[in-house]
């Protein structure tokens, strides 16, 4: 027999996946309550007692989405079959491949929030306040995830090029691979002017790396 909370934990988990389905299909604007209700199948009042609203459910979508990526680029990280260079490089080709095959959920996870005070933050307090909030707030659980995902990938670099230069390079891969993502998904990369793909110019950014030797 089904306990309550077995139920419950059941119908937010058909809201999510429905709420990250619509989200796929449309992007954000395509997700409302209504519809993320309708496509679970739940009774039209469910999602509201599972979320405060749209930004709500939005950013739980978010936080499993980085939670994800965090996962695959830990696997990644822990693998001992692969070589340093070789387990950067799946993790470039893991944060690429959400570009590509979930451009909505992408722009998502990166976009910076609106032009209000609590969206933008307000110093290394309002940081402080969402790294080291309470479990269950769903700002800091979408900041601790997106945290994680970051340390997973520091680790990643900082056993090809050191710790010490691990955040210098860290910042140099995540940009590459963000303006490697929107050129994929514009159609820029294969014109003949550039004849690139997104793979050769990962295996370019790792060798350069490489190469450099861990210093700056």
């Amino acid at each position: 027999m089904v306990t309550r909370a077995e139920s419950a934990a059941l119908t937010r988990r058909a809201l999510l996946d429905a709420a990250a389905d619509l989200l796929d299909l449309g992007g954000p604007e395509a997700v409302t309550l209504r519809e993320v209700g309708a496509r679970a199948g739940v009774t039209r009042g469910a999602p509201y007692r599972h979320f405060t609203g749209k930004d709500s459910l939005l950013t739980a979508v978010a936080t499993e989405s980085w939670e994800r990526i965090a996962d695959q680029v830990r696997a990644l990280r822990t693998d001992p079959a692969r070589s340093a260079s070789d387990k950067l490089r799946g993790a470039l080709r893991t944060l690429i491949g959400v570009g590509r095959d979930q451009p909505h959920l992408y722009q998502m996870l990166f976009r910076r929030h609106g032009h209000r005070p609590e969206d933008l933050g307000e110093g290394l307090d309002r940081v402080r306040r969402q790294l080291c909030g309470p479990a269950g707030d769903p700002a800091a659980d979408r900041v601790r995830a997106a945290a994680r995902f970051q340390d997973e990938f520091l680790a990643v670099v900082a056993d090809l090029v050191g710790e010490r230069n691990a955040r210098h390079y860290g910042a140099l891969l995540l940009t590459s691979a963000h303006g490697i993502a929107d050129m994929e998904l514009s159609g820029h990369l294969g014109t003949d002017a550039l004849r690139a793909t997104p793979d050769e110019l990962v295996d370019t950014l790792v060798r350069m790396v490489t190469d450099a030797g861990g210093t700056p």
